[in-house]
């Protein structure tokens, strides 16, 4: 299957590392014409550069700023076909008790993982009903399914807040000809964060992680990246409101 997004034109978030950056060449490699988008000003910098591709140093959050996005890039392109939406994460945050969750450590994951993907789409919608088609990929989580190894409540809730957005959104979008779905990634080493976690199993908590999975491995990027691009595609087209686990096949 020749996966190709020639003449698309994508607004790719959280471009600058890790899942998105994989996910901005996959796309770039299939044809389309791509505009990375993230708070990290110097990797998003290194990754337009790799890819010769328009970068938007946004905060997503803002609705006023992710509205005014979509409509510089409608500006410069013309038109606007796909969102592809990695930006989210724990913000730096780990696991800790209950009581010791402030209302910020709170709101900051929400923001992150849900608003702007709800602002970008809520501003994107009125194009892609316009033009009959439309794709929108989020990457979820398997903690969007499930509790997370994190133990990071925040970042449980707004993962399962942003399954549920997807499916919403798919029930009012794909009657209009979009489709919108998410990938749900296991552990995925992409970033200090995750790396930092994976370090605090120790080499008998990695071992047990391993042996749960199928594979007997951990994911990559490009193993997400390769989800997401297929969700994107024409050949996704009768596939709407679905979480595609990509973990390798987790017990």
């Amino acid at each position: 299957m020749d996966l190709r997004l020639d003449g698309r034109v994508v607004i790719l978030s959280g471009a600058a590392q890790g899942i998105g950056r994989a996910m901005a060449h996959a796309f770039s490699g299939a044809g389309a014409r791509i505009h990375l988008t993230d708070l990290d000003s110097v990797g998003l910098a290194a990754a337009g550069d790799s890819l010769s591709a328009p970068v938007h140093v946004c905060d997503l959050s803002d609705r006023q700023a992710a509205h005014r996005l979509v409509a510089d890039v409608i500006a410069l392109e013309g038109r606007l076909d796909i969102l592809a939406l990695a930006a989210g994460g724990v913000r730096g945050q780990v696991g800790r008790p209950l009581e010791e969750i402030s209302e910020r450590d709170w709101r900051v994951l929400f923001e992150a993982n849900v608003e702007a993907a709800l602002w970008l789409s809520q501003a994107s919608t009125p194009h892609f009903k316009a033009a009959g088609w439309g794709r929108i990929v989020s990457i979820a989580s398997g903690a969007g399914l499930r509790p997370s190894l994190t133990g990071i409540q925040a970042y449980t809730a707004a993962k399962h807040a942003l399954v549920g957005l997807v499916r919403q959104l798919s029930l009012e979008l794909a009657p209009h000809g979009t489709t919108v779905n998410a990938v749900a990634p296991g552990l995925i080493l992409t970033n200090p964060a995750t790396h930092a976690q994976w370090a605090a199993y120790g080499p008998e908590g990695q071992q047990r992680i391993l042996d749960s999975l199928h594979t007997r491995r951990l994911g990559t990027p490009e193993d997400i990246a390769s989800a997401a691009l297929f969700l994107a595609s024409e050949q996704a087209g009768w596939i709407t409101g679905q979480i595609l686990s990509v973990d390798g096949g987790r017990l």
